[in-house]
């Protein structure tokens, strides 16, 4: 693990900098403005959420459009782990936003890949020691440990 991760919890997150959230924020709402498909989907079936107690795993590009995607699938209900997959794709803020508001996410720009593969675990296994009812995988890393048991 990289030592200059500031963490609150690592079994809530790992960010390059919490700090970066306020600015982060700010342009997930400027990014929600270029997205109208998602905050429709939103609007539409947020209050019905039809992903109520659905656990989504995501390893995809952490910026700030991913955070649009993942605060979607939290409205509707999801429990939503997330890390990215790329070492160099993060965008910090974005990944801070998310883990502001409490959404576990296991991503920053610059990763090892002793990193990049445990962040991938982290994000694949709940709480509880349970797994992902549904993945988001652009890549298929995370499908390749699924497939290795872990």
């Amino acid at each position: 693990m990289t030592d200059t991760l500031v963490t609150k919890n690592t079994e809530d997150y790992l960010v390059a900098d919490i700090n970066l959230a306020e600015f982060g924020r700010k342009e997930i709402a400027i990014a929600e403005k270029e997205m109208p498909g998602l905050m429709a989907t939103r609007e539409k079936y947020g209050p019905e959420k039809p992903l109520n107690n659905v656990k989504v795993m995501g390893s995809l590009h952490m910026t700030v459009q991913t955070a649009v995607l993942i605060e979607t699938l939290v409205e509707l209900g999801a429990d939503v782990r997330w890390c990215s997959c790329n070492i160099f794709s993060t965008q910090d803020h974005a990944a801070a936003a998310i883990a502001a508001s409490g959404i576990p996410v296991f991503a920053w720009k610059g990763e090892t890949l002793e990193d990049y593969w445990d962040c991938t675990f982290k994000a694949l296994t709940w709480p509880d020691g349970s797994g992902p009812d549904q993945i988001v995988d652009d890549g298929g890393d995370a499908t390749l440990l699924i497939h290795k048991g872990v």
